[in-house]
């Protein structure tokens, strides 16, 4: 069954209703990692290329916008307001997707992460953000998800003032989730993939920040009937925390899309054991995730959200024996590799070094 038919199916309710603008490439590629599948010993490994969605270098953030951007479009706004760290994927592709759109974007910059040096605050996602014409702010308190909504819906408010039409695109909890929905697009371009390829796998990781990745592509999965496991690795928090978080977004899905529950709290697994040393820092299981899928397939991983996932896919890999099939949502991220240049080189040659 294609995609799209499964996109109007009576299981995912008002999806094909809601608003919504189309950014990016779709579907992302489907593919085999062989040289990374025989290295960890297993069967076979298999990889979703949301890093090729296409809108400015692309990534998971891609597929949120479109339900973002069709709620503003239908607000008639004609700016966007976001926030998120220093080095953030998502207000990158924002500014990106605003531009598309001829819209304003501003940027809100939270002090997420302990960094400070030049390279840093300005290269990355941030350079990308200037080149994009975005207008950038900075708030102070990088774990305080409700203070920098306030602050960017004051922004918003003066800029009302001056005859703007802003949408904010929310941080927090607390409202509807409509990002989430890309991932349950996701999830049925995903299943009709490994249908048409008659691939079976038996678990699914991806990165798990916000939520809206998670969350999605997991109730979307629930809802049209798939079983496969889906595991989480948690980038941002520790997994009891997550775990409520991810809990709230799957019911307020179903609230959205107007269907029954379909995640059952035995359905969300997660793993914080990647975590540390915190958000956007890099762990050695980080830097050997990065290096191995780049000598192995050629696939490059960020240091914040898909190299720590990559290490719980390898983890799983190595402990639950040789006769599983795995598959990696990589959410991309790409920019964010060269914000931590001088970091990940050294150590990236020393686990070469090491090998």
């Amino acid at each position: 069954m294609a995609s799209t038919d499964l996109l109007v199916s009576p299981r995912l309710g008002r999806l094909s209703e809601l608003a919504r603008v189309r950014l990016g490439q779709a579907p992302t590629p489907l593919e085999p990692m062989p040289r990374l599948a025989e290295r960890l010993g297993i069967r076979q490994a298999w990889v979703k290329r949301d890093d090729c969605t296409g809108l400015a270098f692309g990534g998971n953030k891609v597929r949120q916008l479109e339900f973002y951007l069709g709620q503003a479009r239908s607000e008639d706004a004609d700016t966007i307001l976001i926030t998120g760290a220093v080095q953030s994927n998502f207000v990158r592709l924002a500014a990106a997707a605003a531009c598309q759109l001829g819209m304003e974007c501003h940027i809100q910059l939270e002090e997420r992460v302990p960094k400070s040096d030049p390279v840093y605050r300005n290269s990355g996602n941030v350079f990308l953000d200037k080149i994009l014409g975005a207008k950038l702010y900075s708030y102070p308190r990088g774990e305080d998800e409700e203070g920098a909504d306030r602050r960017l819906h004051e922004i918003a408010s003066s800029l009302r003032e001056k005859g703007r039409r802003p949408y904010v695109i929310p941080l927090g909890p607390g409202h509807k989730p409509l990002g989430a929905l890309g991932y349950v697009v996701a999830a049925a371009e995903l299943l009709a993939q490994l249908e048409e390829r008659e691939v079976h796998v038996d678990k699914i990781v991806v990165p798990s920040g916000s939520g809206a990745t998670h969350a999605g592509l997991l109730t979307g999965l629930r809802a049209l009937d798939c079983s496969i496991p889906v595991m989480g690795v948690c980038v941002r928090r520790n997994a009891a925390a997550q775990t409520e978080r991810i809990k709230a977004q799957c019911s307020e899905i179903a609230q959205l899309l107007e269907i029954p529950p379909v995640v059952t709290n035995g359905d969300v697994l997660l793993i914080d054991d990647f975590l540390a040393p915190g958000y956007g820092q890099l762990g050695d299981a980080a830097v050997e995730a990065i290096t191995l899928s780049a000598r192995t397939e050629g696939l490059i991983l960020d240091p914040v959200y898909s190299a720590k996932a990559m290490a719980g896919f390898i983890d799983s890999a190595r402990s639950g024996g040789p006769q599983q099939s795995l598959l990696f949502i990589h959410t991309g991220g790409t920019p964010a590799v060269f914000a931590y240049g001088a970091e990940l080189a050294d150590r990236a040659n020393k686990h070469r070094d090491a090998e």
